[in-house]
């Protein structure tokens, strides 16, 4: 039997695309595979807990949803191979010596948020021209966002815009910061990716419905909740993409070896509704742009 850990943040109905992945290279549960989950549940506080307790069950590949959880990973393990699937930036967080030569224990897929950051805040930019102050939602508690943070300044100069940060580590925070960005008058709004903000978006539709800020997100479900915008990584191919490499691992593969894989599908999802609700009309080079386009 190979046992597997899985930390990630949620059950999400995604995750059949990992055991579909596995089950497609030979690796069966009840069969040749255990399969042990640990769910975050958007509190990073939790997370040193539960890595801690997979940990302890020394399975053969640790896999590790995002920075938050590989970076409580690390810290328990240098041996256990761990494998990352939506990591926004390993090299900036210091998880990995570089994207060709990992150099130890972690590799995996990336999604590269430090540099769609960027992207992130010229679409909602395009998409809401009159912004001139835009607010900034991210958390402390994740180890990519410090170096994801300097790239939306640095956007935001380049612009001429304001950037006005707010800070949430769990939802209990999520009003405060609302609050805070609305003292500061800002006219649009960026999350930067993370568990908590998966976790949350139904929370945060509805405080950006309150507040009429109309927001860019990172993952395309925050969209289908009620988000305006949102540009990132196709989640289940990232996911399909770090099944693979745990089948390596599992077949004797070493991840200091193992490249760092980047992620190469990326999707603008719009809620048209949402644009209508605010009262917005969004340019046609923006909606030309889309891939998805949610009525």
């Amino acid at each position: 039997m190979a046992r597997v850990g899985l930390f990630a943040n949620s059950p999400e109905p995604q995750w059949e695309m990992f055991r579909k992945t596995l089950r497609e290279r030979g690796w069966v549960e009840g069969q040749n595979l255990v399969l042990e989950e640990r769910w975050l549940m958007g509190d990073a506080r939790r997370a040193a807990e539960l890595a801690a307790n997979l940990v302890g069950l020394n399975p053969d590949v640790l896999v590790a949803s995002s920075s938050t959880q590989t970076e409580a990973l690390r810290s328990l393990t240098r041996t256990i191979p761990i494998v990352f699937l939506l990591h926004a930036d390993p090299v900036g967080a210091g998880h990995v010596a570089s994207l060709a030569r990992p150099g130890g224990n972690i590799t995996g897929v990336s999604q590269l948020m430090t540099d769609v950051s960027a992207k992130m805040f010229q679409v909602l930019h395009e998409a809401v021209p009159r912004a001139r102050r835009i607010g900034v939602l991210w958390n402390p508690t994740t180890p990519s966002h410090p170096p994801a943070l300097k790239v939306i300044e640095s956007s935001a100069r380049q612009l001429g815009l304001l950037s006005v940060m707010a800070e949430a580590k769990s939802a209990e925070d999520l009003d405060a910061a609302f609050a805070a960005m609305v003292r500061e008058r800002a006219e649009a709004l960026l999350v930067v990716p993370s568990p908590l903000v998966f976790r949350e978006r139904g929370r945060l539709v509805e405080l950006c419905r309150a507040h009429r800020l109309p927001a860019m997100f990172g993952f395309r479900q925050n969209v289908e909740a009620g988000g305006l915008l949102s540009y990132g990584v196709d989640i289940q191919d990232q996911i399909a993409r770090a099944a693979v490499y745990v089948d390596r691992v599992l077949r004797g593969a070493k991840p200091a070896e193992l490249p760092v894989e980047q992620a190469t599908k990326f999707e603008l999802a719009i809620n048209l509704k949402t644009a209508k609700a605010l009262g917005l009309t969004l340019p046609q080079r923006v909606l030309l742009r889309a891939d998805r386009l949610i009525e």
